[in-house]
Order: structure tokens, then C-alpha cells, then sequence
């Protein structure tokens, strides 16, 4: 019923957005006698505030049309390599007329990028995407809002995710893949590739996990705090819902969109608040750069999905109550997962010091359980002065956060190399091959890196 009510309230909502948006351009205008009366710039600011407050927020577009390469600006294209009912995989399909930058290209690792099903859409990693499409061959999971599967597919669960993931790195090259994944992705991505390890199958090259809950316990947060203190019959009667009518998807039990981004706001209010307020201002002092800088933040983060409740029920009990991974007693698909069992993989775990979605201690936990990977193909790094979207959007991904991964799937790339010194600031420390913590690693001088060849 509260899913009706919210559809409901949307189209009553519509008309009043449009006509705040009309409103706003008819004070702004330069041709419109609107524009010059006293307090035209204030109440063209105040209805366009309005207007964004009460639209309708769609999928946005990753817009990626290029990319540099070796100091070549090359043309990209989005295609759909694989296409399933509840996601698409992309591939970001680098060109170049220039045979020498093509050369590099093909010579570049390719990874795949597995974006989380947690409520935002996986444009959300658009800035991630811009910078691995510099030296590599790029794929991402593309998730598909649930409310848009029809019914009669039947269910998604945590372990058809497993299954989905397993799938895509054997389609972007198995064993000559490097996979990353973000935040929620980290335990269905390490439940693949233990999965794949104990079936004798190649494993990826290499394993990046980004603020990601492997082990919930570590440092929880208000998140982790919810889906702990509440049980899964409160989640399964409170925030689960069926798809209204007017949707392909009508009848399918969904944890909705929009309650899933009235918890993101209720994180920090303040802060929200704060930032429109200085949309306001920036728009009535003509702060042009600002606001677009507004927009383009609040489109994306506004921007939600419908998640599977299966899956929803799934994750928190899997992940967040019983804990299943690290007590070593989870089982997928009638196979019990082992990431003891890895040892081909390199793995590279990242924290931002400041997340407050999944605390310290949370991801670098990986290393503690994939004890069959040597010490010197594992590091930890802890992006300073980052918080959870820092360490894969914005400056801090950009300068401190991406050449750390980027140097780690480089070094770890050409098949049968042998494990090498890493570069390791103060903030990167060699990883336990234990759950005992390690000491700091001294800093250690970044070493020449390395390309080799890997498949399409």
C-alpha cells in the first residue's frame, strides 16, 4: 500500500515540478519582463529549488564518449556484451585510428567492474569507469531496477548474484581478469571467485575490494547497526512491498527506491540541507559552476532503484546477522564457499579512513580469510581523509585511491610473474595472512611497472 501512496503522491507532485521549473525560467529569462523586476533572481532561485526538490529523478547516462590513452584522446562506446533479466553487462569499447596507441590498447589488463545493487544505479561509478579506461579494458555490471523485471521471471537471490558474477569473469577472460568491487559487491564478488578456486577454475588475476562489509562485526556503522539490531522478519514486514501496476514489474516483492533514499538522506540531514541552501545562494549570486555541480551530484544521487527482495532478505541475513561468510558456514548453490581455497589471486583490499558506510577493519577482513594467497600478493590501503565515496569518485579516487589499484593490477598481470615489492606509503601496509593484525610496512620506493598481454 505505502508503494501505491508514494505513486500516487509522484503524479500529483508532477505538474507542480513543471510548473515550478517554468516558473523559474520566467524570473531568469533575459527576454522575460519577469526577469527584471526586484527579487526576480530570489524567486527564479527559490522555484527552481522547488522543481528539483519535487521532480522525478530517471537512470542517468554514463556520458563516457572519451578517454585518454598514452596521451591519445580516443573515442569509447558503450555496448551490451551480455544482457540478463536483472543486469546488463557493459563493456566501454575504446577506438583509435593511431596504430600505435591501438597497440597499447589491446596490450592493457582487462577488468571487470562489479558495481553495487544497493540502491543507486551503476553510474554511480562513472568517475571509476573514466579513470581504469586510461590503461585498461573496461566492463561493469549494469543492475536493472527490479520494479522493471516483470514478475513472472521469478525471484532474484543472493546466490543467482553469485551465479551472475561467476558468469561475467568467465566472459571477460577467467584467469586473465582483474575484477573490482564496490562496496556492497565485495562479499558476492569474493563468494564467486572462492567458488571458482574450489572448482579447479581459473580465478582472476587479481581481486580489488572497495569499502566493502566482508566482515560487518569490525567498526560497525549506523548501516551495519540497522541490519543487525533488527530481525529479518522486521525488514521482511516493514520495507518489502509489491510493484504497482503501472510498472512491467507489477506484483514483484521489491525493497523500493524511494525508501532506500529516504534512509541515505536521514545519514546526514544536516549535510543535505546545508547543500541545497548553497544550491540556493549559488544560483541568486549566479555561481554557475556550482550549481551544475549541484545538479550533476544530485541527479546521480537521487537517482534510485528498486532492489529483489529476495535478494534484500538475503544480504542482510547472509551478510549482517549470521555473518555467514566469516563464520565459514556459508553455502551456495549446494557448494560451500572457501576463500581459503584461492590461491591464484591476487588480492587488494580499500578502506577510506572517514567511511561511514562500512568501517574500518571491514574490508582488509578479506585477507584474514583468503589464507591461501601469499603474503606478497596482498595489500591493504587506507585512503586518507576519504569517506565511502571518496575512495572510488572525486579527487581523493582520482590522485590517491586509483594508482594504487591501477599499480596492483599492473604488477600482478603478466601470467606466471613472480610476486613483487609494491609501491607502499605510510597508508599502505602489507596485509595479514591472518585475522592477527600486521605491524605498518615501512614506505617503499614505487618500482617500474609492467604490461602484459591479456585477452578481449
Amino acid at each position: 500500500m505505502l508503494y501505491h501512496l508514494y505513486e500516487t503522491q509522484r503524479a500529483l507532485m508532477a505538474p507542480f515540478s513543471e510548473f515550478a521549473s517554468a516558473t523559474a525560467k520566467l524570473y531568469d529569462h533575459p527576454l522575460s519582463p519577469f526577469a527584471h523586476t526586484p527579487w526576480a533572481q530570489r524567486v527564479s532561485a527559490g522555484f527552481d529549488l522547488l522543481h528539483r526538490l519535487a521532480k522525478e529523478y530517471e537512470k542517468p547516462a554514463f556520458g563516457i564518449t572519451s578517454a585518454t590513452v598514452a596521451g591519445s584522446n580516443v573515442a569509447v562506446q558503450e555496448q551490451v556484451a551480455v544482457s540478463k533479466p536483472f543486469c546488463r553487462l557493459l563493456r566501454f569499447k575504446r577506438f583509435s585510428d593511431d596504430p600505435q596507441t591501438l597497440t597499447t590498447m589491446k596490450s592493457q589488463p582487462t577488468v571487470l567492474v562489479v558495481a553495487p545493487l544497493s540502491g543507486h544505479h551503476s553510474t554511480l561509478l562513472r568517475d571509476t569507469v573514466k579513470s581504469l579506461l586510461q590503461d585498461h579494458k573496461v566492463y561493469i555490471t549494469d543492475w536493472t531496477d527490479a520494479r522493471m523485471v516483470p514478475a513472472e521471471v521469478g525471484p532474484f537471490h543472493l546466490d543467482d548474484y553469485v551465479a551472475y558474477v561467476e558468469e561475467f569473469i568467465r566472459h571477460v577472460g577467467g584467469g586473465d581478469a582483474h575484477v573490482i568491487s564496490v562496496c556492497q559487491p565485495t562479499v558476492p564478488v569474493l563468494a564467486a571467485v572462492s567458488l571458482m578456486a574450489s572448482r579447479g577454475e581459473p580465478t582472476p588475476r587479481t581481486m580489488t575490494m572497495m569499502g566493502g562489509p566482508i566482515d560487518a562485526r569490525k567498526s560497525p556503522t549506523a548501516v551495519n547497526n540497522l541490519a543487525m539490531n533488527k530481525s529479518h522478519s522486521w525488514f521482511e514486514n516493514n520495507v518489502i512491498f509489491r510493484v504497482p501496476q503501472n510498472f512491467p514489474g507489477a506484483g514483484r516483492r521489491v525493497y523500493p527506491g524511494f525508501l532506500q533514499h529516504t534512509g541515505f538522506v536521514a545519514m546526514n540531514p544536516d549535510r543535505h540541507l546545508s547543500s541545497h541552501y548553497d544550491y540556493f545562494l549559488d544560483l541568486i549570486r549566479g555561481d554557475d559552476d556550482n550549481a551544475e555541480s549541484h545538479r550533476q551530484f544530485y541527479d546521480e544521487y537521487n537517482a534510485v532503484l528498486d532492489m529483489p527482495a529476495e535478494y534484500y532478505l538475503d544480504t542482510i541475513k547472509t551478510v549482517f546477522q549470521d555473518f555467514a561468510l566469516v563464520n565459514g558456514n556459508w553455502v551456495v548453490n549446494g557448494q560451500p564457499v572457501r576463500p581459503q581455497d584461492i590461491k591464484a589471486t591476487a588480492l587488494l583490499t580499500v578502506e577510506g579512513e572517514l567511511d561511514d558506510i562500512s568501517g574500518a577493519g571491514q574490508t582488509e577482513a578479506a585477507h584474514g580469510l583468503c589464507t591461501g594467497i601469499p603474503k606478497a600478493r596482498s595489500l591493504h590501503y587506507t585512503a586518507e581523509g576519504a569517506g565511502h565515496y571518496g575512495i572510488f569518485s572525486g579527487r581523493r579516487w582520482r590522485e590517491k585511491v586509483y594508482p594504487q589499484v591501477r599499480d596492483f593490477i599492473a604488477r600482478h598481470n603478466a601470467a606466471g610473474e613472480a610476486p613483487r615489492a609494491l609501491t607502499a606509503p605510510a597508508s599502505v601496509r602489507k596485509a595479514p595472512a591472518n585475522k592477527a593484525a600486521a605491524g605498518k610496512a615501512p614506505a617503499r620506493k614505487a618500482a617500474s611497472r609492467k604490461s602484459g598481454s591479456t585477452t578481449a
